[in-house]
């Protein structure tokens, strides 16, 4: 019986993981930046677009983080900021408990900004789930949010480093 436990579980990991890939390849193509800009009504370069939503979601960030969370070159990124600092829409500033680091925060501006990307993907966003029962909606929420927790402690604990 056990053996039948451990190629369900397997089976669905393994269904698990091919909807995370395809998700991820979606929400990687250029396509869907373009698509999100043009439906926000907004001006910005699509390479600069997920640095902007990421100093404003995870900000303040030091570069070296937001890097590592775009999956991106430290180097790119430090001169896509620099873009969109000289643009207005974020600030470098000393970091709060490292005064050496310089942390990027979303200006006034650029909070303007990714408000109308949110609303824009929220719109986007409906037609999905128009469809859906509302506490499928909330299952799913529920559960990706307790997957990405897990997920993220799992990758800071790793015995590996």
């Amino acid at each position: 019986m056990n053996n039948v436990h451990n190629t369900h579980i397997s089976l669905q990991l393994r269904q698990l993981h091919l909807a995370m890939l395809e998700i991820v390849a979606v929400m990687n193509r250029p396509q869907g930046d373009e698509r999100l800009i043009r439906e926000a009504g907004i001006t910005l370069d699509r390479a600069l677009f997920p640095l902007l939503v990421g100093v404003e979601r995870f900000g303040p960030v030091g570069v070296v983080e937001l890097a590592d969370r775009a999956g991106r070159d430290y180097t790119t990124v430090s001169r896509q900021i620099a873009k969109l600092e000289s643009a207005g829409l974020v600030e470098r500033r000393a970091g709060q408990f490292d005064r050496r680091v310089r942390e990027a925060v979303i200006t006034p501006s650029g909070k303007a900004m990714t408000d109308s990307v949110d609303a824009a993907r929220e719109r986007l966003s409906r037609a999905i789930f128009d469809s859906w029962e509302p506490q499928d909606l909330n299952e799913l929420v529920r559960l990706m949010s307790r997957f990405a927790g897990q997920l993220t402690d799992s990758l800071a604990t790793d015995p590996a480093e």
